[in-house]
């Protein structure tokens, strides 16, 4: 396997913003991974996805470079869907990543769904990973959750590297993370599910019926009704 010479950052930049500024040109939408200082994510969501990637053994080797890629800007375009995820990631040249994600299984989403029942009655409060932390632990638990695990995961690079995760494979999967920090929402696009089902419509107050009018008989003695002395 030949591989091409290392490119410092310096000059992935500049391929990179080149690459850009041509699809910019042509009217191709682009949306960059922008990482400020060394925390590549920052609410709840980024970082329970970043913490799901790091428990899977599978990827452990190739991270590391992925953090240093992501961090450094090289992920120019990130684009996430229903069920794939597409990118191009600045390297010795732009690479484009492929990934393609499985749909939950009905029955996993039917049982987190009814795990969570009664406990969502908020939308904003999902999305900002308010939630009790047995809630938000349900809703990422490893395996069971939302999450994809790594044979979940289809994942296609076009550099010359042979491996199944490459490091601009790795930058991406961190640079969802990223996104996840901006936009959560986009995790249940991903995987093909609607948020709305985990919210539990909120419990209708059972309002007690007044009593109707009690309507007088003529032969009933007001006096003795109303405590009243009537002559």
């Amino acid at each position: 396997m030949i591989f091409k010479p290392y490119v410092p950052v310096a000059e992935r930049r500049r391929i990179a913003m080149r690459e850009i500024e041509k699809r910019l040109r042509k009217g191709q939408a682009m949306s960059p991974v922008q990482i400020d200082g060394r925390v590549i994510a920052k609410t709840f969501w980024g970082k329970s996805w970043c913490e799901n990637l790091e428990r899977y053994s599978d990827f452990a080797n190739r991270l590391p470079r992925g953090r240093t890629y992501v961090r450094n800007g090289s992920v120019v375009d990130l684009q996430i869907t229903s069920g794939e995820i597409h990118a191009l990631v600045s390297g010795s040249a732009l690479y484009k990543v492929t990934l393609t994600v499985s749909p939950v299984a009905k029955s996993r989403w039917k049982s987190i769904c009814s795990d969570c029942a009664g406990a969502i009655d908020s939308l904003v409060e999902l999305l900002q990973g308010k939630l009790s932390k047995g809630v938000m632990e349900r809703i990422c638990q490893q395996n069971v959750g939302l999450f994809p695990s790594p044979a979940e995961l289809k994942l296609l690079c076009s550099c010359p590297d042979a491996a199944g995760m490459c490091k601009h494979i790795a930058a991406v999967l961190y640079g969802i993370g990223a996104r996840f920090d901006e936009q959560p929402e986009l995790l249940f696009r991903l995987r093909a599910v609607d948020e709305k089902e985990l919210i539990a419509a909120a419990p209708s107050v059972k309002q007690k019926k007044p009593k109707s009018a009690k309507i007088l008989s003529s032969d009933e003695n007001l006096s003795d009704i109303f405590g009243l002395d009537i002559e």
